[in-house]
């Protein structure tokens, strides 16, 4: 059975950085695509950044430049580095895999990150 658990969210001002990371279980995680997703109060699941089994990243507009995913196969982990934190950058934070960043068949928990103004 596939799991995904989601650590280092927290609170941080604007401007601040913070590092996600989520630990994959029961599948080989070196062939998977990999993704972030979030969600705000009131809005729907958006997809934040994408990494492919090969390393080819992808992202939504409003992090380019600011946000870096990545992973480590040895560890069976991907991550997602986040600088120059907004308010709007506020909410949950989900780890999903499946055939393509836009297709998850697997979330985590989830994991809040609040960015105070």
């Amino acid at each position: 059975q596939v799991r995904l658990v989601e650590s280092g969210g927290g609170l941080v001002q604007t401007g601040g950085s913070l590092r996600l990371s989520c630990t994959s279980s029961g599948t080989i995680f070196s062939r998977n695509p990999m993704a972030w997703y979030r969600q705000a109060p009131g809005s729907q699941r958006e997809l934040v950044a994408g990494i492919s089994s090969g390393g080819t990243t992808t992202y939504a507009d409003s992090v380019k430049g600011r946000f870096t995913i990545s992973r480590d196969n040895a560890k069976n982990t991907v991550y997602l580095q986040m600088n120059s934190l907004k308010p709007e950058d506020t909410a949950v934070y989900y780890c999903t895999t499946g055939p393509g960043a836009h297709y998850p068949d697997y979330w985590g928990q989830g994991t809040q990150v609040t960015v105070s103004s």
